[in-house]
């Protein structure tokens, strides 16, 4: 068997069917990597790059096509998916170790695991490990908190409704009507600000209910942006809260205040999202700067994930995949979830839009409030002509933090 073409299917289409997200943000863009055989059984993957810069993402792929063509002929349950990746990386070595590069052939990965799954007749997971659980515990990521705090309460009950046991929202408001911000500034401020949200949010739902907050500190600037007083102030005044976990409370540029907030707090301390090789993680994973590791597969590839979630398992620190990708990248994530014996819980999109919907299809099962275990084959991933159709790429739906001269459009 032999590979006989690589492309990439660039989308756009609803960013989600949660009202509470969609008022913030419309449309999205996913970007996949199709890789088919002379036997015609297709790979599907997708690059979390695809969400922010997706007219980049086939310039690399036709970088690295000619390296997939030439591998060679291999029998249904022999595609050597580690040594593809090797070659892919020795050739774009001097651009491509971090960042775009390493995201892309994360894209690339997961549709050449997909395809081992496929020939072999076996979910992903089950080429890394035959003991994955049956289940993993799962909340629903929700965005901003919405202003005034009667939106918050009506939020949360929706994701209830939905079947889920644990939620997370960002730190400060945001104002539905007006999408103004209203943060604190200021430690003290800062800490008032969420102590107060944690305590409605428990005095509403009670103490049963996984409460997760997300700083997004790693694309802030300026007076909204924490440093490690104000992250210390918010996490000492949440102790006796019972918070599951607080990602992002600082930006990724000092891995040595990470560890000083991971030392001296009750609450673990997330983070990881932007990190697109195992090598950035172990920087962080040295210093312990992380009580939970947050790897995305979309980002780092399968492989890294499983790298990151072994490296923080021996520190005996845990990992919550970061999930915000489209619905092919997402399942990459949940496979590689599956296959890690250290996942403290897992991200799902609530309310999630046909981008992930129509492409998970029914791989994705949400039974008390936990995500259970995948059996089809591959990914358990479909890109129907259909598909293709409804959602053509338009330019401009990419997401980015907005600076003067380029400002986000919902």
């Amino acid at each position: 068997m032999h590979i006989v073409d690589v492309r990439t299917v660039l989308l756009t289409g609803p960013a989600t069917d949660d009202p509470w997200l969609s008022v913030f943000k419309q449309s999205r863009t996913v970007a996949l990597v199709e890789i088919e055989t002379d036997g015609g059984i297709v790979g599907l993957g997708e690059t979390y790059a695809g969400y922010f810069f997706p007219e980049s993402v086939p310039l690399v792929v036709a970088y690295l096509k000619p390296i997939l063509l030439a591998l060679e002929e291999f029998e249904p349950d022999t595609l050597d998916v580690p040594l593809a990746l090797a070659r892919m990386r020795t050739c774009f070595q001097y651009w491509g170790r971090v960042g775009l590069g390493a995201g892309v052939l994360a894209g690339i990965e997961g549709a050449l695991w997909d395809l081992a799954g496929k020939l072999q007749g076996l979910p992903v997971h089950r080429l890394f490990t035959d003991e994955a659980p049956g289940s993993l515990p799962a909340y629903a990521t929700g965005g901003p908190s919405p202003w005034p705090k009667d939106d918050l309460i009506r939020k949360v009950a929706f994701y209830r409704e939905l079947g889920f046991s644990a939620f997370k929202v960002s730190t400060g408001y945001i104002d539905g009507a007006t999408r103004e911000e209203v943060v604190a500034t200021g430690p003290e401020q800062a800490a008032a600000m969420e102590a107060e949200k944690v305590e409605l949010l428990r005095s509403e739902f009670g103490t049963e209910l996984g409460v997760l907050l997300d700083g997004h500190m790693g694309h802030r600037e300026g007076p909204t942006r924490w440093n490690l007083a104000t992250a210390s102030a918010v996490l000492t005044a949440l102790e006796l809260l019972g918070l599951v976990f607080l990602e992002e409370p600082l930006a990724y540029d000092d891995p040595d205040a990470y560890a000083e907030l991971a030392a001296s707090s009750r609450i673990p301390v997330a983070g990881g999202e932007q990190l697109s090789t195992s090598r950035e993680f172990a920087a962080f994973a040295e210093r312990r700067a992380f009580t939970i590791a947050q790897p995305d597969a979309a980002w780092l590839g399968i492989e890294g994930f499983l790298q990151v979630a072994d490296r923080f398992a021996r520190d005996g620190a845990g990992i919550a995949p970061h999930c915000w990708s489209g619905g092919v990248g997402y399942m990459q994530n949940i496979h590689a979830a599956f296959a890690s014996n250290n996942v403290v819980i897992v991200e799902l999109p609530p309310a999630a839009g046909p981008l992930h919907t129509e492409l998970w299809g029914d791989s994705v099962r949400l039974e008390g409030g936990a995500l259970l275990r995948p059996e089809e084959p591959g990914l358990g991933v479909r890109l129907t002509d259909a598909m293709r159709s409804a959602y053509p790429f338009r330019a401009g739906a990419e997401e980015f933090s907005s600076v003067p001269g380029k400002l986000m459009r919902s």
